[in-house]
């Protein structure tokens, strides 16, 4: 364990895992035991509305741009009056609540009131109503649910979505604007106009851990949408788990969060670890993306957050405006107790940038953990309580968890038991047959290996995806998230992600998204050069060729190095599932999109392609 946690030593539980070897593969589960959890999440909401009534909650900037949001009593008393309501429509997970819009102060009361009488509330990704032209992933969802109450926080914005959807179900429509609604649509604040205390109370004394809490659907990137049932067990052993490990979420974490609530990270790690610790959250409307990102800047520095819970793609643009800007540094890192990331690797560079930038301000580096998980684990099966000593490490298996890694051609395939796992997908037996092993654990396409395996406290490292990984024409196997960690290493700050290419091709090549705002300073060109006059600029085209040569001067053999790359103009598409509303890379559904520029990085004698410094040819020895 490092010597550099400070004030924090005390808290943690000491990393302690226990190594079954089987005949089916090697199972790590933790040594501390799963110690009793709550019933149902609602349990932490009327807990905190006893003792500490006052306290904020859910805060959100209003109209005019102040802070605006309800303490843990008021909180309650609106999820009360709204779940009243609910009572009276006769909802049932056969028909359950459906939410269209984003993060906000009466989506969280909606979904709360849900769980609280054990409704299913089944959070929708707003991009199926928003983004998408043909609403082809919203319809088939609907159809799925066929939802009793469907909640659009605007009915102006999704009223195309609402409208498109609308003989797919039987539902009632519920908005949150209050003037002018359509006919037959009904606004939120005449949910709050409902009483009945004693009915919501035998409702709530029904729930069980077993009651079915969310629907919370994949993402997709694998075909359509699955609806994983998520239940109040897995909710709350999951949060039960992480507070035993993190011993110092005793002390109620302040947190300022942009994630989706229709993810498992946002929605249930995020909301809930706030919701079980009696924290305040502080709902963010920025987002990972050029011109967006302001807003969640403007936030941070009106709020200093105890715990930073956030995807790479944020903390990469956070340690970029954090080394610009001294007072945000210092309001940031005032508070700041931990700094954790998930659901994809954080490059090494971001990951010492942000150790550097902490230490320099405040005299220590922060605490800067990982884990990992899935929609089907609640989401979380493994996290760091221990400060790793480099990025990529994504802890040891959380009290009551167990993973069992499997041989899976050149990797072991990590596979998951415990009471945080799914009982299944809803209304899909065949998939559900397909998700459990003979032991009862889930498989899940991830690959894992030990950091050391003579100590294995030291924690694992996650290792790709299985199925994302291919040979060349050599018959070399390409280990595609580990080149893809080191080639956003070599390459930055110019590369904002890369896709890996070069199935049965004689060599690896890289598609990569570019840092237009990284392009545009080393380029020294105006703020309104176009962005192909930026990618083509020699400056940059050279240091993309030095990238590579370091980043093939630093491995061994052709696996993990790239022969050559092409810079790519249009950025992902969120509606060609090229990119999830997180800031996730889909590998495949990129390369499948973009053959044709898959077969123009590997013409001969193109113009565009960029090739290693000093070379003309890597050798595939």
């Amino acid at each position: 364990m490092s010597h550099h946690m400070g004030p924090l030593e005390l808290g943690f539980a000491a990393p302690a895992v226990e190594l079954i070897r089987s005949a089916t593969g090697l199972v790590l589960r933790s040594r501390h035991e799963l110690e009793p959890y709550a019933r149902c999440t609602g349990e932490y909401l009327e807990r905190w509305a006893a003792l500490t009534p006052e306290r904020d909650f859910l805060v959100q900037r209003s109209a005019d741009g102040t802070w605006q949001g309800l303490t843990y009593a008021q909180a309650l008393a609106k999820v009360r009056c709204v779940a009243a309501w609910l009572l009276e429509q006769k909802l049932s997970p056969e028909r359950p609540v459906a939410i269209l819009s984003q993060n906000s102060i009466e989506h969280g009361v909606l979904s709360l009131a849900c769980l609280h009488v054990g409704i299913p509330v089944a959070p929708i990704s707003p991009a199926y109503s928003l983004v998408s032209r043909d609403f082809c992933k919203l319809k088939s969802i609907i159809e799925m649910l066929n939802p009793g109450v469907v909640y659009a926080g605007d009915s102006k914005r999704f009223a195309e979505a609402l409208g498109a959807t609308r003989a797919l179900h039987q539902g009632i429509i519920v908005a949150g604007d209050d003037d002018a609604l359509p006919d037959g649509v009904v606004s939120f604040a005449a949910l709050l106009r409902v009483n009945d205390d004693a009915a919501v109370a035998r409702a709530f004394a029904r729930v069980t851990s077993d009651t079915v809490a969310k629907l919370m659907f994949t993402s997709g990137s694998t075909g359509e949408p699955k609806a994983v049932i998520t239940t109040q067990r897995m909710l709350c052993s999951n949060q039960q788990a992480i507070a035993q490990v993190w011993r110092f979420l005793a002390q109620p974490p302040v947190l300022v969060d942009w994630l989706p609530w229709h993810h498992t990270f946002g929605g249930n790690h995020n909301f809930n670890l706030i919701l079980r610790n009696g924290g305040t959250l502080y709902i963010d409307q920025g987002r990972p993306l050029p011109g967006q990102f302001e807003t969640t800047l403007a936030n941070l520095r009106d709020v200093a957050p105890t715990i930073c819970l956030n995807v790479p793609r944020a903390l990469d643009m956070l340690a970029e405006a954090l080394s610009n800007d001294a007072s945000l540094r210092e309001r940031f890192f005032s508070r700041m107790q931990v700094l954790f990331y998930a659901g994809a690797a954080l490059s090494q560079p971001v990951w010492s940038a942000l150790r550097a930038l902490g230490e320099q301000t405040v005299g220590r580096p922060p605490v800067l953990l990982s884990s990992w998980g899935l929609t089907e684990t609640a989401p979380a099966a493994t996290t760091c309580h221990f400060q790793a000593q480099s990025a990529g490490v994504i802890g040891l298996p959380i009290p009551g968890c167990e993973l069992k890694l499997v041989p899976n051609g050149q990797k072991h395939e990590v596979r998951v038991r415990g009471p945080n796992v799914t009982p299944g997908y809803w209304k899909r037996p065949d998939l559900t047959a397909r998700l459990f092993d003979q032991d009862g654990f889930i498989e899940t396409g991830d690959a894992m290996r030990l950091v050391d395996p003579e100590h294995p406290e030291l924690g694992l490292l996650f290792d790709g995806r299985v199925t994302e990984d291919f040979k060349l024409s050599t018959a070399t196997w390409v280990s595609v998230g580990s080149l893809r960690l080191a080639a956003l290493a070599a390459l930055a700050p110019l590369a904002q992600d890369v896709v890996v290419a070069g199935h049965d091709r004689h060599e690896v090549g890289l598609l990569i998204f570019p840092n237009l705002s990284a392009c545009r300073k080393l380029s020294a060109l105006t703020e309104d050069a176009e962005a192909a006059s930026l990618l083509n600029h020699a400056a940059v085209r050279a240091s993309i060729a030095a990238g590579l040569a370091t980043l093939n001067g630093s491995s061994q053999g052709s696996s993990l190095t790239a022969a050559r790359a092409l810079l790519l103009l249009e950025p992902p598409s969120l509606d060609a599932g090229e990119i999830t509303d997180k800031g996730y890379i889909n590998q495949r559904a990129v390369l499948a999109r973009r053959a044709a520029w898959v077969d123009r990085l590997y013409a001969e004698r193109n113009a565009d392609v960029i090739t290693p410094l000093g070379a003309k040819h890597v050798r595939n020895d």
